[in-house]
């Protein structure tokens, strides 16, 4: 079981299709813990430029840093400094960014969490309640290819109650290095080269990667029986394995009455769901995104037996029996 980083304030909403209807529906918006969408007690930090401890070897980055103990008294404000200016694009409050990360305790170096051991960069969200604000405040306008050293106050951190799990006290100022490795966000594409679409019986995807909803054409003609995945961008990225989630932009259609069920262009936001949960919603869709490459856009048309069968979501564009198109573009995996 891949162990969770202890960085994510609260159990990560999984965007799912388990409700879906039409574009009126809420139900497939992100969900959490009721502590995810609290609003945070603490203010807004004061951001400084330190102190901050020295980064001893590993200076390069995406390669693990070694990290020398604090110095004296840290700052009661957040200190932040970019080590290493990217020239990416720039992250904002509540895009998802993709990173490697080591993180310790100041007044010991007690090393309590990395990612660079694990060989998987952490995908979450700089968003209120989804991570420390630390983090949230912290990274929000650097630069992809940044690698930003921090030294966190309890205050944006883990608060007086620490974190027992990993050692953290309530008292203790928490050092992290972060190499930023992507960001997205609604606006987000798949990048991969255009395959042709030459099967007149299957619909036609659109190529545009400007971020917007790509047009899908549906043939009038019967459905296929059987599931259908195939690139319509095809990315240079890793394979999605069974095992792990994918974060993505995705737009569904009926086949039958050209409806669309559900986008997440029209809601602005991304989509995140693991493929063992998909497989419990829609199955053929979870098929269909297994074993595609990272920035690809993706066809998946699910036949009813993969799909909701005779048992649709209430209220919506899908009924007994119908046909599921997707374009999915998958922008991240972890």
């Amino acid at each position: 079981m891949r162990r969770r980083s202890l960085l994510i304030a609260v159990p990560a909403g999984l965007v799912t299709l388990a409700g879906c209807g039409d574009d009126s529906s809420n139900s497939s918006k992100a969900g959490a813990s009721p502590s995810a969408s609290a609003a945070s007690a603490a203010p807004p930090p004061k951001i400084v430029d330190g102190p901050l401890p020295a980064i001893t070897a590993g200076t390069k980055f995406g390669t693990k840093p070694t990290v020398a103990k604090g110095s004296g008294d840290p700052s009661k404000n957040l200190a932040v400094r970019a080590v290493i200016t990217g020239s990416g694009q720039t992250v904002a409050e509540n895009d998802f960014i993709q990173a490697d990360y080591l993180g310790q305790i100041w007044s010991t170096a007690k090393v309590f969490d990395n990612s660079y051991d694990r060989g998987t960069p952490l995908l979450l969200q700089l968003a209120q309640g989804s991570i420390i604000d630390g983090w949230r405040y912290g990274l929000a306008g650097k630069k992809v290819g940044s690698r930003v050293l921090m030294a966190v106050p309890p205050t944006w951190g883990y608060g007086t109650q620490g974190n027992a799990q990993a050692g953290i006290k309530g008292t203790d100022t928490l050092v992290f290095v972060v190499d930023l490795l992507a960001t997205f966000n609604a606006k987000s594409s798949a990048k991969g080269k255009p395959v042709a679409q030459n099967d007149a019986a299957l619909p036609k995807v659109g190529t545009n990667t400007d971020g917007k909803a790509p047009a899908i054409d549906i043939p009038k003609t019967a459905a296929p029986k059987k599931l259908v995945s195939a690139y319509v961008l095809e990315g240079d990225g890793e394979a999605v394995k069974e095992s792990e989630a994918v974060l993505c932009q995705f737009r569904g259609m009926v086949w039958e009455s050209g409806k669309e069920f559900e986008s997440t262009y029209a809601q602005g936001r991304l989509s995140q769901f693991s493929i063992q949960q998909m497989q419990q919603v829609v199955k053929g869709l979870a098929q269909g995104v297994t074993g595609k490459k990272v920035g690809s856009r993706v066809l998946v048309v699910v036949p009813p037996s993969l799909g909701y069968g005779d048992k649709p979501p209430s209220g919506g564009a899908i009924k007994k029996g119908s046909t599921l198109v997707f374009s999915v573009d998958i922008l991240a995996k972890m």
